[in-house]
């Protein structure tokens, strides 16, 4: 197999240097996206444009290179987001050459006069991306992303809008590198109300003096959340149950019967990769967690609105479950969630009678899993008149068990 060359074409054809110009005059095969292919429409080689479904495309190069010189064409740098890396998985590092190029981010940010080595990146080219973008921007600093026709720059500026409003400015590059490039520097209230040309990426730049977004805070206090008449995981409780439930940043939680949500508020802090959804029959407490999201910046936990058992039915599978009462359908809700908990996965239960202690117990050994239980018992300091006494709150179990490979 011949090696495949991959081209990074900076903003221009004017950013290829001697080398990449030499390999892309001895290709016999140019495979690259319709703009790229438009700049060298005299080249004699056979084009191949770049469109979905890709895998059909990387059989194509990977077909041609068994016996022709391959060139791939790739916009800014082809390891920025780019069909880069995508190549070497499918065919193998020793199969692609890079020749890189000025990334679009290091482009963007000299016609803003700005460093970049500390900017964040996300991409919403044809890939989602909405919550790398938003974990991005819940990091702080500026964050870079990459768009695409569907996620144009007024998506993104609601996403701010959305999740951090009054926080941060934009700027839109729209066609770098050619005759009719613009910058535009504006609010994200007005870039959600503009259409700009394509191609496009976007800079979210934070306002000054206007301070970081939200971020959860282990164990805080009550007064902190929204929240019913007392119906809140105590921060003591909180913060043990988040430990025993080990959560990794790709974990999939259910906070069953989640009340004010603080418990799948506070597991944000850990979860950035996977998903948080925090399930409650109740109208109004959904609206607490609601509340709660926007006020810590909770932008990973998913409010569902469903009864439980039967609304865990359309839930995706979790390897976390988190359980704060459960009353008379706790063996069911046990059961159900025992049995979409993936290998491995673990679960937790709050308790605050005895007999949702006993019951806890006994159905998550029936189900074969092994519980390990600790009480809970915290008494909260009293100023009184000479001293100080302590005051007693209810003890809580928290039951945990893992479920067995």
């Amino acid at each position: 197999m011949n090696p495949v060359h991959v081209l990074g074409t900076g903003t221009a054809p004017e950013d290829l240097t001697a080398r990449h110009l030499e390999l892309l005059k001895k290709a016999e095969i140019l495979v690259g996206g319709a703009r790229h292919l438009s700049w060298f429409a005299g080249h004699p080689g056979q084009k191949v444009e770049i469109r979905a479904p890709l895998s059909r495309v990387i059989e194509t190069v990977k077909e041609a290179a068994r016996g022709k010189r391959v060139v791939v064409l790739a916009s800014g740098d082809p390891l920025f987001f780019g069909i880069g890396h995508t190549l070497i998985k499918a065919l193998g590092a020793e199969n692609v050459l890079i020749h890189p190029n000025v990334p679009i981010i290091a482009a963007a940010f000299a016609r803003l006069g700005m460093p970049w080595h500390g900017v964040r990146t996300a991409s919403l080219h044809g890939r989602g991306g909405e919550r790398d973008f938003l974990a991005a921007l819940f990091a702080g600093g500026p964050v870079f992303a990459l768009t695409d026709p569907s996620r144009e720059p007024a998506h993104v500026a609601r996403l701010v809008l959305g999740h951090a409003p009054g926080l941060f400015s934009m700027a839109v590059f729209e066609r770098m590198g050619e005759p009719e490039e613009r910058v535009v520097r504006l609010s994200p209230e007005e870039a959600a109300e503009t259409r700009f040309e394509e191609p496009n990426a976007v800079a979210v730049l934070p306002l000054e003096g206007a301070g970081r977004p939200p971020r959860p805070v282990l164990g805080a206090p009550e007064e902190a959340y929204a929240h019913e008449r007392g119906m809140i995981t105590k921060p003591e409780v909180r913060a043990v149950s988040l430990a025993r439930l080990r959560l990794g940043p790709e974990s999939v939680l259910w906070d069953l019967g989640a009340g004010s949500g603080s418990v799948a508020v506070e597991a944000a802090l850990w979860i950035t990769r996977g998903r948080i959804l925090a399930v409650e029959k109740n109208p109004e407490r959904i609206q607490n967690i609601r509340e709660n999201m926007s006020r810590h910046g909770a932008w990973n936990v998913e409010a569902v609105e469903a009864a439980l058992p039967a609304g865990m039915e359309a839930l995706p599978d979790p390897d976390r479950v988190f359980l704060g009462g459960g009353g008379n359908d706790l063996p069911e809700i046990l059961a159900r969630a025992a049995s979409r908990l993936a290998p491995g996965g673990r679960m937790v239960v709050n308790a605050v009678v005895t007999e949702t202690f006993v019951r806890a117990l006994d159905v998550l050994r029936s189900l074969g899993m092994a519980p390990d239980t600790v009480q809970i018992s915290v008494a909260e300091g009293r100023d009184i008149a000479g001293g100080l006494r302590f005051e007693a709150k209810n003890p809580v179990w928290v039951v945990s068990a893992e479920k067995r490979l």
